[in-house]
Formats: structure tokens, C-alpha cells, sequence
């Protein structure tokens, strides 16, 4: 769930033997630029795995950071994962799920939603384990996308809806979780999202490390943003310094997390 490394990157583990086991191990232990650099090797030297490891590359470069690069990537991609795969194939719906939710970080919040939403829509079609994970991260997109363009009711009730279909203690769930505190500090239920923020919280230190490394700095964020709606800036501010320079670590400067969090450091500051 990122999954998806972007909101909720979706991942098919490589089969055994596969050429892009380093890359994905790289990329779970958050060494992106490695992940990336091996991935485009396998690609170069491995025709036969080029596509799947051009799609690492993407989602390594889009957690450093590096987002207009990794939709370029995406965008590159999806012909030919149609063209190989087949429109609804599992592959290919991951695909566009994480190259939807890389359109968060550019702020392109209606284009995310409309292809999220169609994700999902398709995912309900397929069959197999992979598929309700699949649909829970595109609708987990959805829901950033349409709280980042103020619709936060609308956003609360997708977040209740795809929360009540999870029975997993998993990232995925973690994500779905933040979405929902996010929509209810954007309608000024500060407590409500308080006590979301804290269950999220909860759900993170039980997660691997490798689970929780995605939502570096999330959870601080949504616990911070009900504080200060809560007029308790002062002790907000050290949770999101603290979450601005893990995401430095994590993900690199440029990245869009990175930006919410010096976003909120000017609203406290500006206070």
C-alpha cells in the first residue's frame, strides 16, 4: 500500500528468481536512489523484465522526490503494460494506480481523483488476493484527492466505507485511517480527528519497519494539524519539525510530504 509508494504504491512481490528481487529489496528498505539505479540496469540488460522494472524505477523516483520524473516514467509505461498485459489486468491496474497518486504531488487533485475512482471501479471486476489491496489503495487516493480539493464530507464517508471493508492491522489500513483524519480536521472536528490521529498511531508501532517507512511523517502531521485547530500550536510544532526532517531523511527535500510539513511550520509560525 503508498502500497503504493506514492499515496499507496500497490506491489506484486517478484517471483522467485526474478532479476528485480535486489531492486525491490532495495526499495523496501527505502534505498530508492539504489532501488532505482538497479532497476534500470535489469531493464537495460533484461528485455523480457524491462516493463516491471521500469516501474520500480518510477515509484523510486517518485519516493525521492522526484515526481515530475516518475509521471514521465508512468506515462512511458502504460502503453506498454496495455499492450503486454492487457487493460485490466492486475499489473496494469497497479500501474495506474500508482501513476494516479503520483498526480498528488503535482497538485493535480481532479485528474487523481477521476482515474483513482476508475481504478478502483475496475479492480472490483478481478479476482485474486492482490485485488481488494488494489482497491484499497486507489480509493485511498481518491480520498486525498477529494479532501485536497475541499470536498471533506465526501472524503469522510469514502475513507468510513473503504475503513469498514478492511479487517487487516496493515498499511494499508494506516493510510485509509490518516485519510479519515484529514477529512475530519478539514470540517473542524479537531477531537474527532485527534482521536483518529491517535488510533493511527497506534496501528503504526505495530507495523514493521519497512510497513511504516511510506508514512514517515503522516501521522505526526494529521496529530499536529488537529492541535493547532485545537489552539494548541506549541505542542504541535515540535511533532512537525520532527516530521519534516524524517521526511528529509526518508524521501529527500522535494518531496510533497516534505511541503505539507513546511506548510504547517508557516501556518504555526504565521500564527
Amino acid at each position: 500500500m503508498k502500497l503504493f509508494r506514492s499515496r499507496d504504491r500497490v506491489d506484486t512481490p517478484p517471483p522467485a528468481g526474478s532479476p528485480l528481487h535486489l531492486a525491490n529489496d532495495h526499495f523496501r528498505a527505502g534505498r530508492y536512489a539504489e532501488a532505482a539505479a538497479e532497476a534500470r540496469a535489469v531493464a537495460e540488460g533484461d528485455p523480457r523484465h524491462a516493463p516491471p522494472a521500469r516501474s520500480i524505477v518510477a515509484t523510486a523516483l517518485g519516493a525521492q522526490g522526484r515526481h515530475a520524473e516518475a509521471l514521465a516514467e508512468y506515462d512511458a509505461l502504460l502503453p506498454v503494460f496495455g499492450r503486454k498485459y492487457g487493460a485490466e489486468h492486475l499489473l496494469t491496474l497497479q500501474l495506474r494506480s500508482n501513476r494516479a497518486q503520483t498526480l498528488i504531488a503535482l497538485d493535480r487533485y481532479a485528474e487523481c481523483e477521476v482515474e483513482c475512482a476508475a481504478v478502483a471501479r475496475a479492480a472490483v471486476r478481478g479476482t485474486g488476493p492482490q485485488i481488494p489491496i488494489l482497491a484499497g489503495a486507489a480509493r485511498n487516493g481518491q480520498i486525498y484527492a477529494v479532501n485536497a480539493q475541499g470536498r471533506h464530507e465526501e472524503a469522510e464517508a469514502l475513507a468510513r466505507d473503504a475503513l469498514t471493508a478492511r479487517d487487516s492491522p496493515d498499511r494499508l489500513t494506516l493510510a485509509l485511517r490518516l485519510g479519515l483524519a484529514r477529512s475530519l480536521n478539514g470540517q473542524a472536528r479537531h477531537e474527532e480527528a485527534l482521536t483518529e490521529a491517535q488510533r493511527a498511531e497506534d496501528l503504526q508501532r505495530s507495523l514493521s519497519e519497512a510497513q511504516r517507512r511510506p508514512e514517515t511523517g503522516a501521522v505526526e502531521l494529521a496529530t499536529a494539524t488537529a492541535l493547532v485547530g485545537l489552539g494548541r500550536s506549541a505542542e504541535a510544532r515540535p511533532l512537525v519539525v520532527a516530521a519534516r526532517d524524517a521526511c528529509v531523511a526518508a524521501f529527500g527535500p522535494d518531496h510533497y510530504r516534505v511541503a505539507e510539513a513546511r506548510a504547517l511550520l508557516d501556518r504555526i509560525d504565521g500564527a
